[in-house]
């Protein structure tokens, strides 16, 4: 038996470490931010920013460590533009970001809320100052979206999470063109009952490529007496054949347990949109967004996350 939970993440003594106050213009809110390393070393979180309005917009964050010194953009990065995307008439939101070598871009995916509710959009951009749009490529009501790095058997996949039922569960899509899409497979279902992850599930930050599988840290909402409570838990899928789950954890690995993390905006919510991975390749920063409110850093290892899988039950007693 053991004698304490598997600590995979440890807090920042620093969080949380970007909020509204430290903005160049008026914002409400920033959180829930996708994060890449460029090439020179520095990180850049692409952040959400909620206005009064309750409208949301992205803008780039730097950091020569990942952690402070932030010099962000003096204006907006990524605006909405319902003028010629209407189905961004809401905003945008939540950013996944993930460099594409094929491409030498970095593939922006993001929500584009219209008045339909959110639907998966698809942006480029070699610099973060220019963007190619690709508009809606999932139509509402779809969130929680990364593009994989390069093509798997000639096509490009996107992981998603759509919303048809009373639970939401994550499934990949592949497009031979990043325009038309379809082969959708269902690839991870929000377990019935009690469990952690019953009311619905959808993908966190882009998953990690790794000799043993894509590593997956998603999230999962439970509903309770006080209201829905979000915390992260992690699977193991197939390289080749990405809807193949191969191992799925039965316990959640983090959730809201600070002061920030529980109340602001939205209370009880962890939120990872991304994370970088340091030139050792096991080193992770998880970037989350603490109660809609603000952004926290996790520091994690790639090996002890793939330790604690192979240490869970087989994926039989946990498919539903």
């Amino acid at each position: 038996m053991r004698e304490r939970y598997s600590d995979l993440f440890h807090r920042h003594n620093q969080n949380p470490i970007l909020t509204a106050a430290h903005w160049p213009y008026p914002v409400s809110t920033v959180f829930n931010p996708g994060a890449v390393l460029l090439a020179d070393g520095t990180t850049l979180l692409l952040c959400r920013v909620e206005d009064r309005r309750g409208h949301s917009h992205l803008s780039a964050a730097r950091s020569a460590n990942g952690v402070d010194q932030w010099e962000i953009d003096h204006q907006p990065t990524f605006m909405a533009d319902p003028a010629h995307y209407p189905e961004e008439l809401w905003g945008i939101e939540d950013p996944r970001l993930t460099f594409v070598p094929e491409l030498n871009k970095y593939a922006i995916v993001y929500t584009a809320y219209s008045r339909d509710g959110p639907g998966v959009a698809l942006a480029f951009t070699e610099d973060f100052q220019k963007f190619e749009r690709f508009g809606v490529i999932m139509p509402p009501e779809d969130k929680d979206a990364a593009l994989l790095p390069h093509r798997i058997d000639g096509q490009w996949a996107v992981i998603h999470r759509p919303v048809s039922g009373p639970r939401a569960h994550m499934w990949i899509s592949f497009s031979p063109d990043l325009q038309n899409w379809g082969t959708h497979k269902l690839m991870l279902k929000a377990r019935r009952g009690a469990w952690w992850d019953a009311s619905k599930i959808g993908l966190s930050s882009p998953p990690i490529e790794t000799p043993q599988g894509w590593l997956v840290i998603y999230h999962g909402v439970r509903q309770t007496a006080g209201g829905c409570l979000y915390r992260l838990g992690l699977a193991l899928f197939d390289l080749h054949s990405p809807d193949q789950c191969l191992k799925r954890g039965e316990e959640w690995i983090f959730g809201p347990q600070e002061p920030y993390e529980q109340h602001g905006d939205v209370g009880n919510v962890v939120f990872p949109c991304g994370h970088t991975v340091a030139a050792d390749g096991d080193t992770v920063h998880l970037y989350y967004g603490a109660a809609d409110t603000s952004i926290g850093l996790a520091i994690g290892s790639v090996r002890a996350m793939l330790e604690w899988l192979e240490q869970q039950p087989g994926i039989s007693t946990t498919k539903d």
